[in-house]
């Protein structure tokens, strides 16, 4: 089967930084949304962009945290949005529908990991519905104004961990089996990145193409919900209690996890590629090792899951792109 799951040449690599895959790049004129745009690889990425000529909105459950992070960088605006929440969701939406103007770049990088057991109105899993429902609602209520756009990107933040689990189609929820938040965790990933294979064959003969990636294992405040023995046992610290640096294993600076966003975000090369996930500034190979490694687990790219988690999501939430 051909498939564009596979390394291209590019001039960047895992240790590339955001400055570095930025530069020469001009985005004056463009409106880009970024949700989680107020910490960690997410306030990497709303600077990139406002840098580079970006009108830069970034919606956030936190306005008033969102803007004493954002307070220095011209050119962004702070909305209030509840990803788990889809009244919230609807109502940001139809707030920038009815502002008319197009957004070249939809950056849906917030998220949580490894939460405890919580629900959303729906009763949807809190993870679940966070990171894939809430910006699979954004993403078709923004539809008309991606459109409009002519060309338009719509990038997903997974994560390696997409490689823990993939999406349990009969008990999504944990209705039946034990919640176990790694799973969950890990089935939100897979669905960060199926979202993106499914969305890339609606939007691309509208202009609208979709990327999914991994940033890099990086310590952020998503990881607030893990214990000290937790974050010991990924081993990311040194013995003095800094994060270890390797870029090539995936320890990375919030620049060069930031670094993989912006090249899907912006990268040229890329123009005729979409629906596939990255990781280190390229295209990912396919994995099927062991947690925790390079490559893209095969459920995670399967045209199939694709199909049925979108048809899962159109059903859970009403919601589809025309």
């Amino acid at each position: 089967m051909t498939t564009l799951q596979q390394p291209i040449q590019t001039p960047f690599n895992a240790a590339s930084t955001a400055a570095e895959v930025m530069a020469g790049i001009d985005l004056r004129g463009k409106l880009v949304i970024v949700t989680g745009g107020y910490s960690g690889i997410g306030l990497i990425t709303a600077k990139s962009l406002a840098e580079s000529g970006a009108q830069v909105i970034v919606p956030a459950r936190d306005p008033g945290r969102a803007r004493a992070a954002l307070a220095a960088v011209e050119g962004v605006e702070v909305m209030e949005l509840d990803l788990m929440q889809p009244a919230s969701v609807n109502a940001f939406s139809q707030r920038m529908v009815s502002r008319g103007q197009p957004v070249s770049l939809l950056i849906n990088c917030a998220g949580v990991m490894a939460s405890p057991l919580m629900r959303d109105v729906d009763g949807h899993e809190s993870q679940f519905a966070t990171n894939h429902l809430g910006h699979y609602r954004l993403t078709c209520g923004l539809w008309p104004i991606l459109v409009a756009a002519g060309e338009s990107r719509v990038v997903s933040v997974s994560s390696r961990g997409h490689q823990i689990a993939g999406v349990d189609f009969d008990d999504v929820d944990f209705l039946r089996r034990p919640y176990d938040k790694w799973a969950a965790y890990g089935q939100s990933k897979t669905a960060n990145v199926l979202f993106a294979l499914a969305l890339d064959k609606r939007g691309r003969d509208q202009g609208v193409r979709a990327f999914s990636l991994h940033p890099g294992q990086i310590l952020t405040d998503l990881g607030r919900h893990l214990s000290s023995a937790e974050i010991d046992a990924f081993d990311v610290l040194d013995e003095h209690g800094r994060q270890r640096l390797n870029p090539q294993t995936g320890l990375k600076t919030l620049e060069q996890g930031a670094a993989t966003v912006l090249w899907c975000a912006t990268s040229a090369t890329l123009a005729t590629l979409g629906g596939v996930y990255c990781e280190d500034c390229n295209i990912a190979s396919f994995s099927e090792q062991q947690t925790g490694r390079k490559g893209v687990a095969g459920w995670a790219v399967d045209p199939e899951y694709a199909e049925r988690l979108w048809d899962l999501s159109k059903q859970w939430t009403g919601m589809t792109v025309s």
